[in-house]
């Protein structure tokens, strides 16, 4: 599918200006590469005390306000250890950042809930934690999924699970059906970005003509989402739901993905999506065809 020429994004464009925070630990370094490679504007790092130094041609400041005043940066992707994330994504926003993209992992549940609440008061939208972050194909990639597999077109992907959004945009693109805009919005229990902030985003793209939603158990995220697309998305949606097997009582991957009693199962959000005309795809092997199946009269 060739895609249009209209600008296809949600949050993250050509004109993204990033900056990485930890950019000088080994992962920071490594996927700031491959960022780089994709052909993301990255114009600075952050590493307190190695302030003045570079990281290839990206200069390295002590302070996110003082990397914002050299470079004009208004994206941050952060790469710094679970004790120490919520601190640096509280300094991104106090530097009015407005997109943070936290790929961080074992964020404590009361860091979180401590950076929940001072994000209320600020401008900025937060993506994870523990995600894999956003890509717009053809144009930005923030986070570590892997760029080769995307293809710029008008399907706009939302998952909890960065591997299962693998998967699901390598068999999209394997059907010829690029994407807008690829999130992971990440699986703890306290984050930022939801599902509903995603899908209104792409309800009101001109571009993205269709959606592929991707849950998992645990929480009630993606019966919130149904109840918000029955009500407000007048574009098709393709729906899977991840641990359809998982005993009650387990938690599987992610902190949030843990059921309890008969909240939060496979099930339940398989008959929500099913109440609001979500067409559901119970066997990931074939999602690809699906998706062919049912966004062939918009796209």
């Amino acid at each position: 599918m060739q895609p249009s020429s209209e600008k296809m994004s949600i949050f993250v464009n050509k004109d993204t200006r990033l900056l990485v925070q930890g950019i000088t630990g080994r992962e920071g370094q490594f996927h700031t590469r491959q960022c780089i490679a994709y052909g993301t504007n990255v114009v600075a790092g952050v590493t307190p005390g190695k302030g003045g130094q570079a990281m290839d041609d990206v200069p390295v400041f002590n302070t996110v306000l003082e990397a914002v005043a050299g470079t004009g940066a208004d994206c941050a992707m952060i790469f710094v250890p679970p004790a120490f994330a919520a601190d640096a994504i509280m300094e991104a926003a106090d530097a009015d950042m407005g997109l943070i993209v936290s790929i961080t992992e074992g964020i404590p549940v009361m860091d979180m809930m401590r950076v929940k609440n001072f994000l209320a008061s600020k401008s900025s939208r937060l993506i994870g934690p523990n995600c894999p972050g956003i890509i717009t194909p053809g144009q930005c990639k923030v986070g570590i999924m892997p760029g080769p597999i995307h293809l710029p077109g008008p399907i706009g992907v939302v998952s909890r699970s960065g591997t299962l959004t693998y998967e699901v945009v390598d068999q999209l693109t394997k059907q010829g059906l690029g994407q807008s805009t690829c999130i992971g919005i990440g699986g703890d229990p306290v984050n930022g970005t939801d599902f509903i902030d995603c899908l209104a985003a792409f309800e009101n793209d001109p571009v993205t003509k269709g959606i592929v939603m991707i849950g998992e158990i645990g929480g009630s995220a993606e019966e919130e989402a149904c109840t918000f697309i029955a009500g407000n998305v007048t574009k098709p949606v393709v729906g899977f739901v991840a641990g359809l097997t998982a005993p009650p009582g387990r938690r599987m991957g992610h902190a949030g993905a843990i059921v309890s009693g008969g909240s939060g199962t496979a099930q339940a959000k398989i008959d929500a999506m099913q109440e609001a005309d979500i067409q559901v795809c119970t066997d990931l092997g074939t999602l690809g065809e699906l998706c062919a199946q049912a966004f062939a009269r918009n796209v």
